[in-house]
């Protein structure tokens, strides 16, 4: 059973999108660690969206290359940066097969985009993450924390499909699966990096918890 199917959800989005969308806005938590990084660090930005990250990091002086499995965001993107200027590798392909050779990056960024899927998924994009980083390289995620469950439960019914794989009935992208943990799950699954900060925190919406990690490739 293929599970890693949500960008079908994010390819008509993207379709839409404009510069009004808040997926048009860089996170400040990752221009804080972008700040930290070499002027001319090899950086892939893994599920692009409609280049946001992407697009911030070539301003600061990055060697970006972005993928997303929508065809939407490579367009979108390729045309945000012929407009700006700015040298942007721009793919579309799979995150549990990235077309880089092993050790290409300095940072990999993946924000709000490897739980899309059930657990085999995540363990084959983590595996590729760890080998497409050079060792010492950091790694920044978010993931899905375990007590949004219940939160998204009140929402829409909701069943288990296998092991901390979720899909939600109703509107939006979780009647695709996505995948929720706690921390010691997380942690296992990252057994590759070596955590240098984990934090459960709220988005914009009451109980939309996620984990954030920053962690460096073993």
């Amino acid at each position: 059973m293929t599970t890693d199917t949500a960008h079908r959800y994010w390819n008509e989005e993207w379709r839409k999108a404009d510069g009004s969308s808040k997926w048009a806005q860089a996170e400040e938590e990752v221009l804080t660690h972008a700040a930290t990084l070499p002027k001319g660090a090899r950086v892939l930005d893994l599920g692009a969206g409609i280049g946001r990250h992407a697009l911030a990091l070539a301003r600061l002086g990055c060697k970006v290359q972005a993928l997303d499995a929508a065809v939407e965001s490579t367009r979108v993107i390729g045309l945000a940066a012929r407009a700006e200027g700015l040298e942007i590798g721009v793919q579309q392909g799979s995150m549990t097969e990235l077309p880089y050779p092993d050790g290409s990056f300095d940072h990999v960024l993946s924000w709000n985009v490897i739980y899309h899927g059930d657990e085999t998924v995540l363990r084959a994009t983590l595996a590729e993450v760890a080998r497409v980083l050079r060792p010492g390289g950091t790694f920044m995620a978010t993931m899905l924390s375990a007590r949004r469950i219940p939160v998204e439960q009140a929402k829409a019914p909701g069943r288990e499909i296998s092991r901390n794989t979720w899909v939600f009935d109703g509107e939006g992208d979780k009647v695709h699966p996505h995948y929720f943990c706690d921390a010691r799950d997380l942690l296992a699954l990252f057994a590759g990096f070596e955590p240098l900060s984990l934090i459960d925190r709220e988005h914009e919406t009451p109980g939309s918890w996620h984990w954030h990690i920053l962690a460096e490739r073993i």
